[in-house]
């Protein structure tokens, strides 16, 4: 669906620190340490309320975290109202909103994903893969199970599926070896 521009395996450095390394406020207003989540392969996505993919990206969105979910994935939702103002509400809107699609992964407040306030986490993320967020749902970066940026991915959904297979192989395998 729709077009990619991702980037696979970029520029990151050491010293840069590790995902682990950041904090976020939940939906419900609590301060979440990334360290929470060490270990999962995770996809970090800006989503909204509003927009005209809203439905079917949310759709998808349950789709991947009932599929990968057991297996160490999780999605970490970022509502973002930088685009035409898609997501207006409140956090307890959001909560109600998203209610409808079972969304069961980790929500967090409203951010900006760009410009002068730009979340620490999405100004971590892109050191690794430079560049604006362009719209709602198109920030989607993927981070290993060591805290490492490995991808960013727009709409392509098979290319977003071959990264999540292929980052949890890559957990799967050096969890056997140890």
């Amino acid at each position: 669906m729709g077009t990619a521009t991702s980037q696979i395996d970029g520029e990151y450095q050491p010293n840069f620190g590790t995902f682990y390394n950041l904090k976020a406020i939940d939906i419900d207003g609590n301060e979440k340490t990334m360290s929470d989540f060490q270990g999962k392969i995770l996809m970090i996505v800006n989503v909204a309320s509003s927009c005209g993919k809203t439905d079917r990206e949310y759709k998808y969105l349950v789709d991947l975290y009932s599929r990968y979910h057991d297996q160490g994935f999780e999605i970490l939702a970022f509502p973002c109202n930088q685009f035409l103002f898609q997501e207006h509400g409140t956090c307890s809107t959001i909560k109600t909103f998203v209610k409808k699609y079972n969304v069961e992964f980790p929500m967090f407040e409203k951010i900006n994903v760009n410009g002068d306030n730009t979340h620490p986490i999405y100004a971590w993320l892109k050191q690794s893969y430079p560049g604006r967020i362009t719209w709602n749902f198109s920030g989607k970066f993927f981070i290993d199970h060591h805290g490492i940026p490995r991808a960013r991915a727009n709409d392509n959904y098979e290319e977003i599926e071959q990264i999540i297979q292929r980052l949890l192989k890559e957990k799967q395998e050096n969890e056997n070896k140890n």
